[in-house]
């Protein structure tokens, strides 16, 4: 049985890659046995069965806006055309975006609304199309860029997750994103297991940055600025795990070196699904982030970005109330 559950995922994977048939059909083979993330939940989402990320094969948007808030080269002065998916495989208990990620707020959208809200954000001014939370979507966000850019589309897409993902879904979207913003969380698997319930967390984003970058190479940016192609990783630093921040920074700068740009982020907000870890249930002191961002230098980051000011407050968080959408 094991060998057959290995060669029908073989075949399943294959018949996506060839992509010889219509795009309807792609994505319903992969929604009725979902492996499209670390979770393998086997959910059989095109017969509205929901996966671990809490949706079924219907695209759910929140929110589709220009967003003035992300990395200098994505928001510029015009802003990044952001599109927040409803549903999540992390559940992070400190997730700012709770109410999408848990798939409390959003919109059922087809697959070619999602393509006519790229061009709406486009004739909007974007910089580019930011697909926030998009791993559990990718079957059917790859039918939406093909056809917006079988209409002449040709902004930068930039595909902005939380690293947990399988390199073999990654591999789904070669051609199709030119710029990838995924998160690195955790190197420790306890600290994983505890606040996301994923202790393998660093081992998948590890591979996956890896798969990222071969995808899109070094950073490229237009005169203004903005990037084009390239990998950025963020790294949010939470209160208390300054050493395992620091495990981070040093892993990435050691592998990636200016290859890749790091953003260290000091924007965590303790909401109210943290009382229960009183650990985390503070913001990080100005010292600890200082104390980051100066063992960043001391190592010789010169690729990356810092936040100032004070970021860590519920006002950063968007409003999803199905703008745009």
């Amino acid at each position: 049985m094991r060998i057959l559950r290995i060669y029908e995922e073989i075949i399943k994977w294959l018949i996506l890659w060839t992509r010889k048939e219509g795009s309807m059909y792609y994505y319903k083979q992969l929604m009725s046995d979902c492996t499209l993330c670390p979770r393998n939940c086997h959910a059989d989402r095109a017969k509205g069965q929901k996966g671990y990320c809490g949706m079924t094969d219907e695209l759910v948007i929140a929110r589709a806006a220009l967003h003035m808030w992300e990395e200098p080269c994505i928001s510029g002065e015009k802003g990044s055309g952001t599109v927040f998916f409803s549903g999540c495989a992390m559940g992070c208990v400190y997730c700012q975006n709770y109410k999408i990620s848990r798939g409390m707020a959003g919109k059922k959208v087809t697959v070619e609304r999602l393509s006519e809200i790229f061009f709406e954000l486009w004739e909007q001014g974007a910089n580019n199309i930011n697909l926030v939370t998009p791993s559990h979507y990718v079957p059917q966000i790859i039918d939406a860029i093909k056809i917006a850019k079988e209409k002449g589309f040709d902004l930068p897409i930039v595909y902005n997750s939380s690293g947990y993902e399988k390199t073999e879904t990654l591999r789904l979207l070669e051609g199709y994103i030119d710029v990838y913003l995924p998160d690195l969380k955790y190197m420790s698997h306890e600290i994983a297991k505890r606040y996301s319930n994923a202790e393998g967390y660093f081992i998948y984003a590890s591979k996956a940055i890896n798969e990222m970058l071969r995808q899109v190479g070094k950073p490229v940016f237009n005169e203004e600025g903005i990037m084009l192609k390239g990998v950025i990783v963020r790294h949010l630093a939470l209160p208390g795990y300054m050493q395992d921040s620091k495990n981070i920074i040093k892993y990435l700068y050691e592998n990636f070196s200016d290859d890749i740009y790091i953003s260290i982020m000091n924007q965590y907000t303790p909401l109210l699904t943290v009382q229960n870890y009183p650990e985390i249930d503070r913001k990080i002191t100005d010292e600890e982030y200082d104390e980051l961002v100066d063992y960043a230098i001391s190592l010789g980051v010169e690729n990356g970005f810092i936040q100032e000011g004070e970021t860590a407050l519920e006002s950063f968080i968007p409003e999803f109330n199905c703008e745009g959408v």
